[in-house]
């Protein structure tokens, strides 16, 4: 929900009911991974998405639905290849949506959970998407110390144990910004979603933005954080030279940041973590070692260094020099970037945010013509369970052919 939090905040403030379909598993090629979200008001207006068009309409209707019933559904949408008219997805996968409905006022969990999302602050939205009826749709708003809502409208006493667990495993999640689904008994254990009286919840972690680190402040580092800043980043642009590190020759970027590169790297420390990408531009060794010295020593997600071959061969050695071990000199991606042929700032932002989703993601790095195997390769690790499928609603449910 975090995509469409401005709007949801807004319907909210105005005591406007509203429902949200989220995305709670995906299965196969399915369009949006777990926590896109689609929001309908009262009065119709639609907001966000959940499969990019394939099955909008059918879910736009289940949220009407769900205002009008004040009930939580499930519901599953895959392909069909033989009625073309099925409401389905027509790239072959299987997503579930979670429809609820929200009356501002009436969950404390929600209520707190959409503030938080709105302001920026971290929080685990956990809510019950399976399991018995009393319990479907209650909802927990989770922040490293606290937490709001309760898993039963006569309060915590019936449900205390789970709604416990399911407070500890929700902050898990957020630490880590973590999604997916929680699957517990209802005495709290952790068990395997097959087991009989279970409840299954989807966590949805809402975090700050990852960080990307353009160091270098030159004409291929202006298109690196106009890219970054497509991809979602939160990006900054650090540069020891003040007459080019300047917020006009770089109106993209969320920060620009006059320091010697590695003076800045350790003030952010406590601001980086394993979503962080570091992208090293200067080719310059008086900058480049003492910030990959230790850039590579940190549990961030990319380090990257532009530079031709025989750059990169004098600064591993650079590096041996200053102490570095060789299984920390191979986390070093350099030269920066896939070999897609790039000869512009253009071209070269494309390679290098090519490298970074592929190794966020897992990706092979080959044409998709080339093979025949799953186009996601990371839909294992985010659907979680959904693979396997939630039970959903008997009869026509299941909304294909």
């Amino acid at each position: 929900m975090q995509d469409i939090a401005e709007q949801l905040q807004a319907w909210h403030a105005s005591g406007r009911s509203f429902a949200v379909a989220t995305v709670v598993g995906v299965s196969g090629s399915a369009p949006r991974d777990p926590g896109a979200a689609l929001a309908v008001d009262a009065a119709g207006e639609a907001v966000g998405s959940v499969s990019g068009g394939c099955v909008e309409g059918a879910v736009y209707e289940l949220c009407r639905e769900a205002i009008a019933s004040g009930q939580p559904v499930l519901e599953r949408f895959g392909f069909s290849d033989e009625d073309a008219f099925a409401v389905g997805l027509t790239c072959g996968g299987i997503l579930d949506v979670f429809v609820q409905p929200v009356v501002p006022g009436a969950d404390a969990g929600l209520d707190a959970g959409i503030a938080y999302i709105a302001s920026g602050t971290p929080v685990a939205l956990a809510r019950a998407i399976e399991g018995p009826a009393g319990l479907l749709g209650a909802t927990v708003a989770v922040t490293a110390d606290s937490h709001h809502g309760s898993l039963s409208p006569s309060g915590p006493r019936t449900t205390g144990a789970l709604e416990h667990s399911l407070v500890a495993e929700a902050r898990a999640m957020l630490d880590a910004g973590r999604t997916g689904t929680v699957t517990l008994a209802l005495d709290g254990r952790p068990c395997d979603p097959t087991a009989a009286a279970t409840v299954t919840f989807f966590v949805e972690s809402y975090v700050p933005k990852p960080r990307m680190l353009v160091f270098g402040a030159i004409d291929f580092a202006a298109a690196v954080v106009r890219i970054g800043r497509f991809l979602g980043y939160h990006v900054t642009v650090c540069d020891a030279r003040p007459v080019f590190a300047t917020a006009r020759r770089f109106p993209d970027a969320d920060e620009v940041v006059v320091d010697w590169p590695h003076r800045y790297l350790d003030t952010q420390l406590d601001r980086l973590d394993g979503r962080s990408v570091l992208c090293v531009l200067t080719h310059d060794a008086k900058f480049d070692i003492p910030l990959l010295e230790r850039a590579l020593r940190l549990p961030v997600g990319f380090v990257g260094a532009m530079g031709s071959r025989k750059t990169h061969l004098d600064r591993n050695a650079k590096l041996r020099e200053v102490g570095l071990t060789e299984a920390e000199i191979a986390r070093l991606r350099s030269p920066i970037g896939l070999d897609l042929g790039a000869r512009t700032p253009e071209e070269t932002a494309v390679a290098v945010a090519a490298e970074i989703v592929a190794s966020r993601r897992g990706g092979g790095c080959l044409p998709l013509s080339a093979g025949s195997g799953p186009i996601h390769h990371d839909l294992p690790r985010a659907a979680g369970r959904a693979a396997q499928g939630p039970a959903k609603r008997s009869g026509p449910g299941f909304r294909v052919a």
